[in-house]
């Protein structure tokens, strides 16, 4: 079976086809391509600018993913996008192409969660069979287990997401959005060698990040405006950008690493894989691959190519649905912004 995804929940629009062989095996990726909109530095993206860039580019990326794939469209079995969750402009503008393209080469139209796609992609790329799932993105926050044909939120951020905290503080700096906001502050922090006192906000299974995103705002103003240099109380060297992005990463992913870690002893796993576009960041690999190894465990991850969204991943779990007879009617092909992991009956797995 073949089948065509279509992601556009947020600024990357992503485009694959994926091929599940009939007698089982390892899903082969045909074609996974992606275009990303890039705001200003300083700017975040609004929803009716990202939108307007998935119209503009949908069909020559469809164009491009079925010559890649070397299929013809009699090939396809089904058409899979992003029913949410995600920012509705750009989620309505997939869905709208999904239905034209559904209509007019007469395929079955298949809605997939997101954050579904991510785990299954992931699962399929790395091999890991029932880990606990650590699920970071500019707009999810989630710490999962499977159970019971549902994938279990364990924990979650209560107010901003990880990746959103790290994007808006990358516009308090004004750095660049190119190629993503949360990879310049990665490569900012490698430079940063000064811990700085910042809230740690675990409550139970739960992260909040709107109270540190609001003390590290305060320190890049006061390092903004100390003329004379601010320096390290026990040190005395001067404090840096860099500094702060360190701090900033070593603080929120170590509230990563412990509620992971807590849903691990929970449910006796010992694998984690980190899924979602902030799961490319190698210092929160390498924290959760120390974590895991006291435990005697191991950490499953990907690179960008399948970490930061892409349309292979609404390919792979829309076709794991569609196979066990699953289909979403025209009349049923909305989209929403608001779509909850655990909402989803997992059929294809025990």
């Amino acid at each position: 079976m073949i089948a065509i995804g279509l992601e556009g929940s947020a600024n990357k629009l992503g485009v694959g086809v994926i091929l599940h062989p009939p007698k089982g095996g390892s899903a082969q990726i045909l074609a996974n391509i992606r275009h990303t909109f890039i705001s200003p530095p300083g700017e975040g993206f609004l929803p009716k600018d990202t939108a307007k860039h998935h119209r503009t580019w949908v069909v020559r990326l469809v164009k491009q993913a079925l010559r890649e794939a070397g299929v013809a469209i009699d090939d396809v079995d089904c058409i899979c996008y992003t029913k949410g969750p995600g920012m509705g402009a750009p989620l309505q503008s997939v869905a709208v192409s999904a239905r034209i393209l559904s209509l007019l080469w007469d395929k079955e139209l298949v809605g997939v969660n997101h954050c579904i796609g991510h785990i299954e992609m992931g699962r399929e790329i790395t091999g890991a069979q029932n880990p606990v799932v650590l699920y970071v993105s500019g707009g999810n926050t989630q710490v999962i287990a499977y159970a019971s044909q549902r994938y279990r939120i364990f924990g979650e951020a209560l107010d901003i997401a990880v990746g959103n905290c790290l994007d808006r503080f990358a516009r308090t700096l004004n750095i660049s959005n190119d190629p993503a906001p949360g990879y310049n502050i990665e490569q900012m922090a490698k430079g940063g060698k000064h811990l700085l006192d910042l809230p740690y906000t675990v409550k139970g299974m739960d992260c909040s990040f709107s109270g540190i995103l609001a003390s590290i705002d305060i320190l890049a103003v006061k390092l903004e405006k100390d003329a004379t240099g601010w320096k390290d109380d026990i040190t005395r060297e001067v404090i840096t950008r860099e500094d702060l992005c360190f701090s900033l990463q070593e603080t929120i992913f170590a509230m990563l690493v412990e509620i992971t870690e807590r849903a691990m002893a929970h449910v006796g796993s010992n694998q984690v894989l980190i899924v979602g576009g902030v799961g490319c960041n190698e210092r929160l690999q390498q924290m959760m691959g120390m974590m895991a190894k006291d435990r005697g465990g191991s950490v499953f991850a990907t690179d960008e190519r399948f970490c930061i969204d892409n349309g292979i991943m609404i390919a792979h779990a829309g076709l794991l649905a569609y196979r066990t007879g699953f289909v979403t009617a025209l009349m049923d092909s909305t989209c929403t912004q608001r779509f909850r992991t655990d909402e989803v009956l997992i059929k294809w797995r025990d």
